[in-house]
């Protein structure tokens, strides 16, 4: 349901229900949400584009130092106070990795905060492709995707004479696309090798203490027929949280993009901030129960060809909107 002023107005949404006297409607009080600013698919694809721009985001490497730079200076010119954590990793191949968590806050001081996450660096390998397989992907849906919603989320609030009434973190975790090739007959059960940005933030996060009321992890969500079912460990940890979302998306007018079938669970940054930092966190993400992943998926498939405007709006606009009615 889009505005094309800029704003939603879900406004008096009657709710009528009939009891057992079918001479008696009742009328329930009625559902009035906040008014929202329009997210701008547009915007987020160029967000896309300029990451792919820089290259592939491996740690380590000139094209992960560059975007680094770049997120950090735009949250800064969407006013956020922005902080970094660094830290050192070790790889499933004994390389020792620097890598950066970027936390974002739109206001600060605020008790009660919901906390938005994506991850911004790409796979260092090709593995579920047929050529190229050593080289590493663009990634314009497998991390480009979650980072440009939320960009373009604090552009809105910042732009926007209407302010949500809670605080926001935006966190964008280092390292979650590494871990042993798809097909690798030495695997080391050892430890879990990807998702090294969130383990690390969820046993010690950044601020002393923190605790957000609920987390919101976008990530693979910018595909050409991308559809979003409800993850398994999202509904484990936060299944209020998903049914809300999903309910959202669909007065929204997205129930074709946020689907009401359910979904294995998969190892996600959020199953770490569920766990270790005792945060609800669910997961919009493109992984189907039928089939999994998308086609483009590790592959070097996962370029701009793949971005559909369509569902980043479906995305963004739902996490903006929910936001709002906080």
């Amino acid at each position: 349901m889009k505005n094309k002023l800029g704003l939603i107005y879900l406004l008096l949404l009657f709710i009528w229900s009939c009891n057992g006297d079918k001479t008696t409607d009742t009328v329930q009080e009625p559902i009035i949400y906040k008014p929202v600013p329009e997210f701008s698919a547009d915007t987020a694809y160029n967000f896309i584009q300029k990451q792919v721009d820089f290259g592939p985001r491996v740690p380590n490497t000139a094209g992960h130092r560059k975007a680094k730079e770049w997120l950090i200076q735009k949250f800064e010119e969407f006013g956020l106070e922005v902080q970094t954590q660094e830290f050192q990793a070790k790889t499933y191949d004994n390389q020792f990795w620097d890598l950066t968590n970027i936390v974002a806050s739109y206001n600060p001081s605020a008790k009660k905060r919901v906390l938005l996450a994506a991850h911004w660096d790409t796979r260092r390998i090709a593995d579920k492709d047929t050529q190229r397989i050593d080289e590493p992907i663009d990634g314009a849906n497998d991390g480009g995707s979650g980072v440009a919603v939320l960009l373009e989320i604090a552009r809105v609030i910042q732009e926007s004479a209407l302010k949500p009434d809670i605080g926001i973190d935006f966190i964008l975790f280092d390292g979650e696309d590494d871990g042993e090739p798809e097909h690798t007959n030495s695997r080391d059960n050892s430890q879990i090798w990807w998702c090294l940005g969130s383990q690390h933030w969820s046993k010690t996060p950044h601020q002393k203490g923190y605790a957000a009321y609920y987390g919101i992890l976008v990530d693979l969500v910018g595909a050409k027929g991308a559809r979003f079912y409800r993850e398994g460990y999202s509904m484990r940890y936060g299944k209020n949280i998903v049914n809300k979302v999903w309910n959202f998306a669909s007065e929204l007018g997205y129930s074709d993009f946020f689907i009401m079938r359910d979904a294995p669970e998969i190892i996600d940054d959020h199953v770490f901030v569920n766990r270790d930092a005792g945060i609800p966190m669910i997961n919009i993400v493109e992984f189907s129960p039928d089939f999994g992943f998308g086609h483009y998926h590790h592959t070097h498939s996962d370029n701009m060809d793949i971005i559909d405007k369509r569902s980043l709006r479906a995305v963004g606009q739902t996490v903006l909107f929910t936001i709002y009615q906080e």
